[in-house]
């Protein structure tokens, strides 16, 4: 490992490592696709061991997407406890995206019995333990920014398989976010089942 990665975890594990010590059973959290026009929002819980610390966890918008995948395999080898929970379009229409965040946030800890959820930027789920909402909590917390990895690839898989069925709107390369080509799709082709009624009607 690098002096650069080195000093990367320490700083990363500054959040976690007084809960390990102390003998604490805690889980981070974080959510992918709250912005995008299409697919699902997804959000992981995970519970990392303080041993063996993995090199490459960090926030997962700090990581190439080859990168992301291998680390992603890391931590579901290693990990305590990984949970997803996702939440589609048309509930996110209904009840909006933020409370839909939470409700995927909510499913992801459904079973971690935690007795204290590090989250990033969010708080009040109602989750039976601790909440300590962090914001940039992906880039302050390895157990966060292990469940930021976790939430991007499951999401990002899902998008790929969104383009094989919807390949006009180019999902693999945009993952459904509001990309000048997005956007030109929509206007050529309307929207799909996938697209968030309420993210795109002053585009279509």
């Amino acid at each position: 490992m690098t002096s650069r990665r080195a000093e990367r975890l320490q700083t990363l594990t500054a959040t976690d490592r007084p809960l390990w010590d102390a003998g604490t059973v805690f889980a981070g959290m974080d959510e992918a696709g709250r912005g995008p026009l299409a697919g699902n929002v997804v959000a992981a819980c995970v519970i990392m061991p303080p041993e063996p610390l993995l090199e490459w966890v960090d926030d997962s918008k700090k990581l190439s997407e080859k990168r992301r995948e291998t680390v992603f395999e890391e931590i579901m080898r290693l990990a305590l406890y990984v949970g997803v929970g996702q939440r589609g379009p048309e509930e996110i229409d209904r009840i909006n995206i933020l409370n839909a965040t939470k409700e995927a946030m909510r499913a992801a800890a459904a079973d971690a019995h935690a007795q204290v959820y590090l989250i990033d930027a969010l708080s009040g789920l109602g989750l039976d333990g601790e909440e300590r909402g962090i914001i940039h909590g992906d880039a302050l917390s390895y157990a966060i920014a292990a469940a930021s990895i976790v939430a991007k690839v499951t999401r990002d898989r899902q998008m790929l398989e969104a383009d094989r069925m919807y390949p006009q709107y180019g999902f693999a390369r945009n993952k459904g976010y509001g990309t000048p080509e997005h956007i030109e799709a929509l206007r050529r082709y309307g929207p799909c089942p996938l697209h968030r009624q309420s993210f795109i009607s002053h585009f279509v």
